[in-house]
């Protein structure tokens, strides 16, 4: 059972459900698109949805919505830290369509899961942002994060690369 999120305004905040799926799926399809170049397999992006609406993954997709409408959304993934010996959130698929930025759609978003993240124990929340992505760069100062204390790495493999 998913925990109910508080309103934070007039926009309502919630778990999404099934019934979302192609709206998620649109979403992170766009996001691929605007912010690394990317395209995206439809049925590779759907199944990966699908997976995590389903709760056969781990993870959580959280969506802003007004009058039965979504208006952002955003992935929740966590990691065990050990040195807090409670997990960490990790916030991913961030996306808000050019409609409905600059209304304060991710501040709501994020406050509302930053809130559900602390009232389920987490040690934090944490997000990666491309480097060349300054528009998300500052609404998340703007929101008190900071990006000094780490630099990520990562290592990815394509669906179609070998396995050893």
């Amino acid at each position: 059972m998913s925990p109910a999120l508080p309103p934070s305004d007039a926009r309502r905040v919630r778990v999404a459900r099934a019934g979302d799926l192609e709206t998620l799926v649109r979403g992170n399809v766009a996001l691929a698109r605007e912010t690394e170049g990317l395209t995206l397999t439809l049925e590779t992006v759907r199944a990966g949805v699908q997976a995590v609406l389903e709760g056969r993954v781990p993870g959580r997709y959280y969506v802003l919505e007004e009058n039965a409408h979504v208006l952002a959304q955003l992935l929740v993934t966590h990691e065990w830290s050990d040195w807090r010996n409670r997990p960490v959130w990790w916030i991913a698929s961030v996306y808000v369509p050019p409609a409905h930025r600059r209304r304060g759609a991710f501040a709501t978003l994020y406050r509302a899961v930053v809130h559900a993240a602390r009232r389920e124990g987490a040690g934090g929340v944490r997000l990666y942002v491309d480097r060349s992505n300054e528009a998300a760069m500052r609404v998340y100062e703007a929101l008190g994060m900071d990006g000094e204390h780490y630099t990520l790495f990562e290592s990815m493999f394509d669906a179609d690369s070998e396995h050893d």
